[in-house]
């Protein structure tokens, strides 16, 4: 469906946004390093054993946030009949949220809590449980993004469907970080140049949230499935899919017209 399309692609931009992010970006070099268990060079020799473990500190913290939206979305289930009013709150805080992102007027929001290992397993665990860690904390730029889409996710009323947008926000995230532990040197210089845009990029965050909290409280998508499906009709040449459905907000869902068919001609009428 085209509303689920609109919503794993912004919950894949909210996840590189994260990565950009002030409270993430100026921090790559350093949890690469510590992943890597030594100093990252631009040494082919050093590069496959901290490739591994930072795709297994991206699985660390994918299975934080997949076990987040399934216990989100089963709560929500569970407390079905106010299924509307859950949506309008949600979306009320999310937009505060992203507000608060650009303006910074909850001080109580920008504190950081992140947990650390003490003692640290080496090796692919090691750099797992890291990224466990790094997923249960708490930051003023990731944190209210990440609650953003686990509300996103929650309004849909789906285990499975939360579980991919997170699947695609950790994506966003992670691949950045991928990319980054390959092409280390490269991703230092280029991330000193992008410093000095990260207030702009922790607006344009902010922005993401206030669409995300209006989706989400209005609790349908009907206006963006118009725009997506008249802009996928130009590529394809197919009769926009937006224009003959409804959006059923009570049971989530998009409900195809029935096909209105002629009547035969009787030719023995008078």
């Amino acid at each position: 469906m085209v509303s689920e399309n609109i919503s794993i692609f912004i919950a894949f931009g909210a996840g590189v946004l994260s990565f950009l992010s002030p409270c993430v970006l100026p921090l790559i070099p350093s949890y690469l390093c510590i992943i890597g268990g030594s100093p990252m060079t631009g040494n082919d020799d050093n590069r496959p054993r901290p490739i591994a473990r930072t795709i297994s500190f991206i699985l660390g913290f994918t299975v934080v946030f997949v076990i987040l939206s399934v216990i989100f979305s089963s709560t929500i289930i569970l407390i079905g009949g106010v299924f509307n009013y859950i949506n309008l709150i949600s979306g009320i805080v999310v937009i505060i949220l992203g507000l608060n992102i650009i303006f910074d007027f909850l001080s109580l929001l920008n504190y950081e809590k992140r947990f650390h290992l003490k003692n640290k397993p080496k090796g692919i665990i090691g750099a797992f449980l890291a990224g466990g860690a790094f997923g249960a904390g708490w930051t003023p730029c990731v944190g209210p993004v990440l609650t953003g889409i686990l509300l996103l996710a929650t309004n849909k009323g789906s285990i499975p469907l939360a579980v991919v947008y997170l699947v695609f926000y950790s994506a966003g995230l992670g691949l950045p970080f991928l990319l980054a532990s390959f092409f280390f040197n490269s991703f230092v210089r280029v991330s000193a140049k992008l410093r000095t845009h990260l207030p702009l990029i922790q607006r344009i965050s902010g922005v993401l949230l206030i669409v995300i909290g209006i989706l989400i409280a209005k609790g349908d998508y009907k206006t963006f499935n118009i725009i997506a499906s008249k802009w996928q009709s130009k590529i394809s040449g197919r009769t926009p899919y937006a224009e003959s459905t409804v959006y059923d907000t009570d049971n989530s869902e998009f409900i195809q017209p029935e096909e209105e068919t002629e009547k035969p001609i009787n030719n023995n009428e008078n």
